[in-house]
């Protein structure tokens, strides 16, 4: 695949990000993994590594809280359709108490995008920062009616950790290690905690994000996001951190359990009630926890077919999972560092995602 190979060269040299690492595979085998750049510029370069640790920012909602929701409806435990009045009982709900899961999860709760809390959080200074935040997301006017249009929000994901913490009775964390996390030998796969750093890893194994203006330094093997920071290190949209091979794991235990190659995890019809692109006549495209192709400018390119669900994560990471042709692309960078000003992934990843698909089928004369 040498074609994606010189793409990601190029991607450092003209500065689309310091450093990334790329896995793509095809029918579960895995047909490129490469390193290329730097998991470091500051206090001096560090050369990136295959197994480096990224921040997966956004990732979040389908590797963690979605899969946690997955395992929970798996067990029979939650109805994607129980309105939150009967999930977080006795919790003033207000206009949020009609909300199910399944509309939060495919972004049609009307809640809005997102609100700067962390902002407030250093003048409340609560003693529960999670709560505090979900009092004021509780307090948010809705920007539309539940269900009317599809309207990406980190708030909704926000809530969705709520849920999985009442249906499971046990901090979303700890729910995924025990019944996710752990059981697939995911090691360096984990959301981080504010209070112990833990599970600890050198901080040599981290790709180093943001010279944050908030906080002051270089961010390296501490969550960027600035909401999740002050909610403790994690909460339901951000915080998880994880290797591009870690992530392909994951990734490709769905993708069996959606083909029905694998019912050692999930129930695979669970898998693809997450996982089906759905049919939206306002063109919008969320599945359950999951965004799918949006034509010309998807940033999974041209040539994924519309049997894919993917996500991106805010610090220059992405997934994209054909389940129609079997490809899995994890594609991590450290574009933030070192500033978030840096938006030239925006036009790169269609290219990568294009590359990729042309190196795995151009070979046998068709088409991708």
């Amino acid at each position: 695949m040498q074609r994606t190979a010189r793409l990601l060269e190029e991607g450092v040299r003209k500065g689309v990000f310091p450093g990334a690492v790329l896995i793509a595979a095809h029918k579960g085998e895995v047909r490129f993994l490469k390193a290329v750049g730097n998991r470091a510029l500051f206090p001096q370069q560090e050369p990136m590594a295959p197994d480096t640790i990224f921040d997966l920012a956004s990732l979040t909602k389908p590797l963690a809280t979605s899969v946690a929701l997955m395992k929970l409806v798996d067990n029979e435990e939650l109805d994607l359709d129980e309105p939150l009045e009967h999930i977080l009982e006795g919790e003033g709900l207000g206009d949020k108490a009609p909300l199910t899961p399944r509309l939060l999860l495919c972004h049609r709760s009307g809640l809005p995008d997102w609100r700067p809390y962390f902002q407030e959080i250093r003048e409340a200074r609560p003693g529960d920062p999670k709560r505090f935040f979900r009092k004021r997301i509780l307090s948010e006017r809705l920007v539309c009616e539940p269900g009317a249009q599809a309207l990406y929000s980190d708030l909704g994901f926000m809530l969705l950790e709520w849920v999985v913490e009442k249906r499971s009775g046990k901090p979303l964390d700890t729910f995924l290690h025990e019944n996710i996390y752990g059981p697939l030998g995911l090691k360096d796969m984990f959301l981080y905690r504010r209070e112990t750093k833990s599970p600890q890893r050198p901080p040599d194994r981290f790709a180093a994000t943001e010279r944050c203006p908030w906080r002051g330094e270089v961010l390296c093997g501490v969550v960027h996001d600035e909401n999740a920071y002050a909610a403790g290190g994690y909460s339901g949209h951000a915080g998880l951190f994880g290797t591009a091979r870690e992530v392909y794991v994951l990734a490709d235990l769905l993708a069996d359990h959606y083909r029905g190659v694998r019912e050692d995890q999930f129930r695979p019809d669970t898998v693809r009630t997450f996982l089906s692109p759905p049919h939206d006549q306002d063109g919008a495209a969320w599945a359950l926890g999951w965004d799918t192709p949006s034509g010309e400018d998807s940033s999974a390119g041209r040539f994924f077919s519309r049997e894919s669900v993917g996500h991106l994560g805010f610090t220059g990471t992405s997934l994209w999972m054909d389940l129609q042709r079997e490809v899995i692309v994890v594609f991590l960078t450290n574009r933030v560092h070192p500033s978030r000003q840096n938006e030239a992934i925006r036009s790169f990843r269609p290219r990568i995602h294009d590359s990729v698909m042309l190196d795995l089928f151009s070979g046998d004369g068709r088409r991708p």
